[in-house]
């Protein structure tokens, strides 16, 4: 099997490239090719007996992209985006890479003709959806981001759906929760905040908080979001239907329940390490974004959530800190 990644590089395509090469196998069936592909090329990894090729290009570059897949990639995992505090100050930049390069790619694929049909998994968000809200969400909620990264994904997601229903590609769009906690430094994202207030006072440092604690959000783990991605990629098509896009389940809470668990975890000293400074930008952003989702239908095709905001911060301290947490 030829597996393509692009946003390789990035943390979740780091860790979902790992998981493949570890497995050796999607779907029961052997991984013998991986292409990996980012606007920086991406680490080769390590122990993986198979052919890589590394990329570094432009996903909105048409020429580049066709190169890039002309192997014909069994499953291509589609990752590569800026981030939504970036996409909503650079909207230029946005635009080319989250909606013009996603549509870049699509044409491509569309361009190689009859009897090609690849697997091609789109992490989408949950920014897709805009206030006002019912309590949970269900998938069949109206698109109305309010944001322009929220924009940019509702667009690709009904090209996702056109191209699959017109037999160009065999898609399926996962709406990813905020993804906490994230390691290495923190990003533009706005999100980002959910992964710092935990991330950095574990190992020392301090964290901004910028929002209120009552702020609610959903999220899950790395681990999981990888898992996402596997089980998303060997999903059978006849059980998804026409509605190929649908929300993750993921863990709601708020930010105040976050600061417990770490608290439960960590301890009093940890949680003392988290300094509050309002910034109205990130609380605008925030504000419009859903909360609490009715997620049953990625339940009943198999998707796994954590099971609690404690477990998200175990597997964190597990797989990034090799269980220390500094006092």
């Amino acid at each position: 099997m030829h597996i393509l990644i692009t946003g390789a590089a990035g943390m979740i395509g780091r860790k979902l490239t790992a998981r493949l090469v570890n497995d050796g196998v999607l779907s029961s069936t052997p991984i013998d090719r991986l292409t990996l592909v980012d606007v920086s090329v991406p680490p080769r990894p390590r122990d993986f007996p198979g052919r890589v090729e590394t990329v570094g290009t432009d996903i909105a570059d048409l020429a580049a992209v066709r190169a890039t897949i002309a192997g014909r990639p069994d499953v291509i995992f589609h990752l590569a985006a800026v981030v939504s505090g970036e996409a909503e100050l650079d909207f230029e930049k946005g635009m080319r890479v989250n909606f013009d390069g996603s549509r870049v790619l699509l044409d491509a694929l569309r361009a190689l003709g009859e009897g090609y049909r690849p697997r091609l998994v789109f992490t989408s968000s949950i920014a897709v959806f805009g206030a006002p809200f019912p309590d949970a969400i269900p998938d069949d909620f109206h698109l109305t981001p309010l944001t322009s990264y929220g924009t940019q994904k509702a667009m690709i997601e009904l090209l996702l759906a056109d191209y699959t229903r017109r037999g160009f590609v065999d898609g399926v769009g996962i709406r990813l929760p905020s993804i906490v906690v994230r390691p290495g430094r923190p990003n533009q994202a706005a999100s980002g905040f959910f992964s710092s207030i935990i991330r950095e006072p574990l190992v020392g440092e301090e964290a901004v908080l910028p929002v209120e604690e009552s702020v609610v959000h959903w999220h899950a783990s790395p681990r999981t979001a990888v898992g996402f991605l596997v089980h998303a990629a060997g999903l059978d098509s006849s059980r998804l239907g026409p509605r190929v896009n649908l929300t993750m389940p993921g863990v709601c809470c708020s930010v105040a329940e976050q600061l417990a668990a770490l608290r439960r975890i960590g301890g009093d000293t940890v949680v003392a390490r988290i300094r509050r400074a309002p910034d109205p930008l990130v609380a605008r952003i925030v504000a419009g974004w859903p909360s609490r989702f009715d997620a049953h239908r990625a339940l009943r095709l198999g998707f796994k959530p954590d099971a609690s905001f404690d477990d998200i911060i175990r597997v964190h301290i597990e797989d990034e800190l090799q269980g220390k947490i500094a006092s």
